[in-house]
Protein backbone atom coordinates (compact mmCIF):
# COMPACT_ATOMS: atom_id res chain seq x y z
CA UNK A 1 0.00 0.00 0.00
CA UNK A 2 2.91 2.44 0.66
CA UNK A 3 3.82 2.03 -3.00
CA UNK A 4 0.75 3.11 -4.27
CA UNK A 5 0.49 6.46 -1.99
CA UNK A 6 4.48 6.99 -2.97
CA UNK A 7 3.53 6.62 -6.55
CA UNK A 8 0.64 8.63 -6.31
CA UNK A 9 2.04 11.50 -4.18
CA UNK A 10 4.99 11.42 -6.76
CA UNK A 11 2.96 12.05 -10.02
CA UNK A 12 0.35 14.28 -8.46
CA UNK A 13 3.16 16.91 -8.30
CA UNK A 14 3.23 17.37 -11.64
CA UNK A 15 -0.66 18.04 -12.20
CA UNK A 16 0.05 20.36 -9.02
CA UNK A 17 2.65 22.09 -10.98
CA UNK A 18 0.72 22.32 -13.69
CA UNK A 19 -2.32 24.14 -12.30
CA UNK A 20 -0.43 26.46 -10.87
CA UNK A 21 1.68 27.64 -13.58
CA UNK A 22 -1.85 28.06 -15.68
CA UNK A 23 -3.35 29.65 -12.63
CA UNK A 24 -0.40 33.00 -12.89
CA UNK A 25 -0.43 32.93 -16.69
CA UNK A 26 -4.04 33.10 -16.43
CA UNK A 27 -3.78 35.90 -13.52
CA UNK A 28 -1.49 38.20 -15.17
CA UNK A 29 -3.15 37.83 -18.62
CA UNK A 30 -6.46 38.82 -16.16
CA UNK A 31 -4.25 42.27 -14.59
CA UNK A 32 -2.75 42.94 -18.27
CA UNK A 33 -5.87 42.99 -20.02
CA UNK A 34 -7.64 44.48 -17.51
CA UNK A 35 -10.72 41.73 -17.70
CA UNK A 36 -13.54 42.16 -15.16
CA UNK A 37 -12.63 39.33 -12.76
CA UNK A 38 -14.17 35.83 -14.09
CA UNK A 39 -15.13 32.12 -12.89
CA UNK A 40 -11.90 30.59 -15.22
CA UNK A 41 -9.75 32.23 -12.26
CA UNK A 42 -11.61 31.24 -9.31
CA UNK A 43 -11.61 27.42 -10.85
CA UNK A 44 -8.03 27.48 -11.98
CA UNK A 45 -6.81 28.74 -8.33
CA UNK A 46 -9.54 26.57 -6.27
CA UNK A 47 -8.10 23.38 -8.33
CA UNK A 48 -4.91 24.26 -7.46
CA UNK A 49 -5.40 24.89 -3.84
CA UNK A 50 -7.33 21.32 -4.27
CA UNK A 51 -4.51 19.64 -5.38
CA UNK A 52 -1.96 20.67 -2.68
CA UNK A 53 -4.33 19.85 -0.18
CA UNK A 54 -5.00 16.50 -1.98
CA UNK A 55 -1.17 16.19 -1.94
CA UNK A 56 -0.61 17.12 1.82
CA UNK A 57 -3.16 13.86 2.49
CA UNK A 58 -1.53 11.44 0.23
CA UNK A 59 1.46 12.18 2.20
CA UNK A 60 0.37 11.86 5.39
CA UNK A 61 -0.99 8.51 4.42
CA UNK A 62 2.41 7.98 2.70
CA UNK A 63 3.66 8.29 6.30
CA UNK A 64 1.20 6.20 7.95
CA UNK A 65 1.73 3.15 5.71
CA UNK A 66 4.82 2.98 7.06
CA UNK A 67 6.95 4.29 4.40
CA UNK A 68 9.51 5.60 7.29
CA UNK A 69 10.26 9.05 8.79
CA UNK A 70 13.40 11.26 8.04
CA UNK A 71 14.47 14.56 9.82
CA UNK A 72 14.18 16.19 6.31
CA UNK A 73 10.77 15.25 5.98
CA UNK A 74 9.95 18.05 8.95
CA UNK A 75 11.29 20.74 6.48
CA UNK A 76 9.35 18.92 3.32
CA UNK A 77 6.21 19.49 5.29
CA UNK A 78 6.36 22.60 6.69
CA UNK A 79 7.65 24.09 3.45
CA UNK A 80 4.30 22.29 1.48
CA UNK A 81 1.42 23.43 4.58
CA UNK A 82 2.82 27.01 4.08
CA UNK A 83 2.18 25.98 0.10
CA UNK A 84 -1.27 25.07 1.09
CA UNK A 85 -2.26 27.95 2.41
CA UNK A 86 -0.76 30.39 0.58
CA UNK A 87 -2.58 28.94 -2.41
CA UNK A 88 -6.03 28.80 -0.18
CA UNK A 89 -6.46 32.39 1.27
CA UNK A 90 -7.07 34.44 -1.91
CA UNK A 91 -9.34 31.78 -2.72
CA UNK A 92 -11.09 32.28 0.46
CA UNK A 93 -10.40 35.83 0.63
CA UNK A 94 -11.93 36.90 -3.41
CA UNK A 95 -15.29 34.25 -2.13
CA UNK A 96 -15.82 36.80 0.31
CA UNK A 97 -15.74 39.85 -1.81
CA UNK A 98 -18.49 41.31 -3.53
CA UNK A 99 -18.22 40.95 -7.18
CA UNK A 100 -16.37 44.62 -8.08
CA UNK A 101 -13.76 44.37 -5.43
CA UNK A 102 -12.46 41.28 -7.02
CA UNK A 103 -9.19 41.13 -9.04
CA UNK A 104 -6.59 38.74 -10.36
CA UNK A 105 -3.64 39.73 -8.97
CA UNK A 106 -3.80 38.66 -5.48
CA UNK A 107 -4.76 34.95 -7.07
CA UNK A 108 -1.18 35.30 -9.24
CA UNK A 109 0.92 36.35 -6.48
CA UNK A 110 -0.34 34.11 -3.87
CA UNK A 111 0.10 31.01 -6.74
CA UNK A 112 3.58 32.01 -7.90
CA UNK A 113 4.12 32.32 -3.56
CA UNK A 114 3.35 28.28 -3.43
CA UNK A 115 5.24 27.34 -6.09
CA UNK A 116 8.37 28.71 -5.01
CA UNK A 117 7.32 27.03 -1.91
CA UNK A 118 6.52 23.79 -3.46
CA UNK A 119 9.99 23.94 -5.48
CA UNK A 120 11.81 24.65 -2.36
CA UNK A 121 10.19 21.72 -0.69
CA UNK A 122 10.80 19.17 -3.32
CA UNK A 123 13.99 20.03 -3.45
CA UNK A 124 14.45 19.57 0.12
CA UNK A 125 13.99 15.89 -0.04
CA UNK A 126 15.05 15.53 -3.79
CA UNK A 127 18.33 16.94 -6.18
CA UNK A 128 15.69 17.83 -8.77
CA UNK A 129 11.99 19.14 -8.73
CA UNK A 130 11.23 16.93 -11.90
CA UNK A 131 13.44 14.10 -11.39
Amino acid sequence: MGNFFLNAHSGLRYLILLAGVLTVLYAMYGVASGRAYDKVIRILATSFAGTIHLQILLGLALLLSGAGFQSVLIGHFFMMSFAAAAAQIPVSVMRRRPEETKSYLPHGVAALVALALIAGGILAIRPSIFG
